[in-house]
């Protein structure tokens, strides 16, 4: 009986071994393809890879870095947003050139006072006084010159009536008395002149100087506001409040390097695509006037015509492609750039990578 068993288990285990090397042995259909693959449009059309960027008539997207150091203090913008040139994107904490700003103000505002004080002499009331001066001085000249007139009458008439000594000191009390109204009279004209002008010229530099460095703070003052340098759309912000930024950019934790502190592209109306053809590839493009191009967006079957912009007249490394600074190439590539629409089918956003082959017309 347990022989039976035995037998029987045997042939079940080798009906089901056959059954399942069977059932295994079925090639199974394949997955259709989720998308379908870039493929070359053109007879000898050159491949290569492509960066969505916002379009420019010149250069990349706009990188923006602060002029001055600071923390930040508030962001006023978002990205994907809209802004107007000289719309403010970043405030920087300025408290301690705000200060320095209002003292050389302060000083400037100071030295302008005392050109207007110069120009304003003379004072009325010191005219005033310098006028009374010299009356005083004339009605002392006129009692001086009256007494020794008397006195110098009488020793004429009778010289013993006074003596030698009293009539010396009152000729020399009236001559006192005349240097004193010469010197009270040109005191007012003195006075009457106002300030010398020289003294004005000095104090108008030395305004003109402060007032410089009292623009020159405020233009400074400015810069602790990063404000956008065209009409565009922020694509990225790479900071936020408490952040320390200067004018190499901002701290990257991920990539540990710097980058700027806003980068900013023109309306998503118009798109850019900027080419990177293999140096061995160059001398199989067209001509700029039969030149075009087909960009596949990957993971997608959308294939999108590309309009011809211009040629990069520069080789460079590979790495402008992903910004790894790490990354140890030798490939160089040619820059080439293109522009179009984006297709409504699918979200197309600057930075995404692309598939592209350049062809001729």
């Amino acid at each position: 009986m347990r022989n039976k068993i035995v037998f029987f288990l045997v042939v079940f285990g080798f009906a089901g071994a056959v059954f399942s090397a069977y059932v295994y042995a079925v090639p199974s259909k394949p997955q259709p393809p989720a998308f379908t693959p870039a493929s070359n449009p053109y007879a000898k059309g050159v491949f290569a890879n492509g960066i969505v960027e916002s379009y420019q008539s010149e250069g990349e997207n706009t990188n923006i870095y602060p002029e001055v150091t600071g923390v930040v203090v508030s962001v006023r913008v978002a990205e994907g947003q809209h802004v107007s040139r000289g719309d403010v994107l970043v405030s920087l904490d300025d408290s301690v050139q705000r200060a320095a700003t209002e003292q050389q103000r302060a000083q400037a505002d100071a030295a302008q006072t005392v050109v207007d004080e110069l120009r304003a002499q003379p004072r009325p009331e010191n005219l005033e006084i310098a006028r009374a001066q010299v009356e005083v001085a004339t009605a002392t000249l006129r009692s001086a010159t009256d007494a020794y007139e008397k006195q110098k009458r009488s020793y004429d008439i009778a010289p013993e009536s006074i003596s030698k000594d009293a009539l010396d000191t009152a000729a020399n009390q009236a001559r006192v008395a005349r240097a004193n109204l010469e010197l009270a009279t040109r005191q007012l004209d003195l006075t009457k002149a106002g300030a010398w002008v020289y003294d004005l010229r000095t104090q108008e530099r030395q305004h003109d100087a402060l007032a410089k460095a009292y623009a020159a703070s405020s233009a400074l003052l400015s810069k602790y506001e990063i404000k956008a340098p065209m009409d565009g759309v922020v694509l990225s912000i790479h900071t936020t409040v408490g952040s320390y930024v200067s004018p190499q950019g901002v701290y990257d934790t991920y990539t540990q390097g710097s980058t700027p502190v806003v980068v900013m592209g023109t309306s998503t109306d118009v798109l850019g695509v900027r080419c990177y053809i293999d140096e061995i590839l160059i001398p199989r493009l067209p001509s700029a006037s039969k030149m075009q191009a087909e960009m596949t967006i990957r993971g997608t079957s959308t294939k999108v015509p590309l309009e011809f912009v211009r040629v990069q007249p520069y080789v460079s490394p590979k790495i402008q492609l992903s910004n790894q600074r790490q990354e140890k190439v030798d490939l160089r590539v040619l820059p080439v750039v293109f522009r179009f629409k984006p297709p409504k089918e699918v979200a197309v956003y600057p930075g995404q990578l692309v598939d592209v082959y350049v062809g001729e017309k």
